[in-house]
């Protein structure tokens, strides 16, 4: 089915922080953002040089509107932007130092957590499993947006979340408590199918809807996910350069990586990493999309995609699961 920005409401930050966190009159709001140099948020010079496209669309689209008129009109406070080194990996550790527009140095976890009711992560790489383990640990909500580009702000941003949630709940409940599911993927005319033991576990959703402490949304939202409990077979994997390896498990993890197509080199890298860090070889999520939303490109929003199937590696602990 053809999905159109055009069939989307216009983008407004004020009902998407209305709808997923109803905030109180009173509440402070803070921003997040990643950069290579955090200093050079520093009088927002970054902008002066190209690329930073989530930055930017930070700036645009929630930072310069918090500041003109959504804080007044809300009755809320703060609003100040806080900019941290990038780490480079989905889910990885943040780091702890963080620059302000002045360029003066603060401590994430002694300035920032614990004095903010509500803060938005808008940032290249993944941070929702590292700010949801800060969200418990300093009673706050949240929400992380990687990623960010027009198409995103431009639909999947532009929904009524309420809606959003009640369809996730529905497909929830046809999902929850499946013993187990079996993908076949097909490449070069051969198939290769990956199995995952689920064990009767209550499915779980990413519904967009924030309202009490603590808790971090993901954003977009619109996904019915589980933690599986055990996995065999074989999945193809695809890279940024454009490689895919055929990823065989057993247990809950990716023990032998072999080429497919594209580079060996790209292969090889990856079999080191999972040998050394066996968490990042390890199945920490199979999810079903259930937002009827246009391709954008990037996978916060594309694995949101009704019809669509993802498997994740590595962490889960943010999830329910056991693997940090």
């Amino acid at each position: 089915m053809s999905v159109n920005i055009k069939d989307f409401p216009e983008f407004s930050l004020e009902r998407l922080l209305e709808t997923v966190f109803k905030p109180q009159a009173g509440e402070q709001v803070a921003l997040l953002i990643d950069l290579e140099d955090p200093k050079e948020v520093k009088e927002l010079a970054f902008l002066e040089k190209e690329k930073h496209e989530v930055q930017r669309n930070a700036i645009d689209y929630f930072y310069k509107p918090l500041n003109e008129s959504v804080l007044a009109k809300m009755g809320l406070k703060g609003g100040e932007l806080f900019a941290y080194k990038r780490t480079g990996g989905s889910n990885l550790d943040l780091p702890d130092e963080a620059y302000s527009l002045s360029g003066k140095k603060f401590s994430l976890e002694e300035n920032i957590y614990p004095n903010y009711d509500i803060i938005l992560c808008i940032s290249s790489d993944s941070a929702t499993a590292p700010l949801t383990a800060f969200s418990k640990k300093f009673n706050f909500r949240g929400a992380t947006l990687h990623g960010l580009n027009d198409i995103i702000i431009k639909s999947g941003l532009s929904v009524d979340y309420n809606e959003i949630s009640k369809q996730a709940e529905k497909i929830r409940q046809g999902y929850t408590k499946a013993d187990h599911v079996e993908i076949d993927f097909e490449i070069d005319n051969k198939t290769h199918t990956l199995k995952l033991e689920l064990d009767g576990q209550e499915a779980q959703k990413s519904h967009g809807l924030c309202h009490t402490a603590p808790n971090v949304a993901n954003l977009p939202a619109g996904e019915v996910y589980f933690v599986p409990k055990g996995v065999s077979g074989s999945f193809p994997l695809k890279f940024e350069d454009g490689s895919i390896g055929l990823m065989e498990c057993s247990g809950c993890s990716i023990e032998k990586v072999s080429l497919i197509q594209g580079e060996q080199s790209t292969i090889d890298e990856f079999s080191k990493l999972v040998q050394s860090d066996p968490a990042a070889g390890l199945i920490g999520e199979l999810g079903f999309g259930t937002q009827i939303l246009p391709v954008s490109g990037q996978d916060i929003q594309d694995e949101k995609i009704l019809g669509t199937v993802h498997v994740a590696t590595g962490r889960s602990d943010h999830r329910g699961g056991d693997i940090t």
